[in-house]
């Protein structure tokens, strides 16, 4: 379940990463560009995501069960986030916000990978599966 979550993780990150740049490259982080997203629920979704998942490499490396949880207990706020993003979003998919050009694909892929790893975290936190 560990190396599971690992390569959703590593999946929902590059979807990410792909809506990341088109937010930057769209001029989504400038004060006055009308997007819906501030910069620090993006920035904050981001490092929380990041650093979760370092603690999950850490994890694996290590096999300690606390990193497990702490990098489980740091999906939750990047969820919340997450799903504040979606609700800003779906409207603003219109607009002609810098938001609004993110493929729908991998808007859809990055939230089931993102749920998938919440799961498979969760599960290989409580030891099912093994690590």
């Amino acid at each position: 379940m560990a190396v599971a979550a690992l390569i959703t993780w590593l999946i929902t990150a590059v979807g990410g990463f792909i809506m990341l740049g088109v937010w930057i490259s769209r001029g989504g982080h400038r004060p006055d560009s009308g997007t819906r997203l501030a910069p620090g629920l993006v920035f904050g979704h981001f490092a929380l995501a990041a650093v979760g998942l370092v603690l999950w490499i850490g994890y694996l490396a290590v096999d300690r069960t606390a990193l497990a949880w702490v990098a489980f207990a740091l999906l939750l706020p990047v969820a919340l986030l997450g799903f504040t993003m979606l609700a800003r979003w779906i409207p603003a998919r219109r607009a002609g916000t810098a938001e609004s050009h993110f493929p729908v694909p991998v808007v859809v892929g990055h939230g089931l990978f993102a749920a998938t790893t919440l799961l498979l975290a969760l599960l290989a936190a409580l030891g099912v599966g093994g690590s």
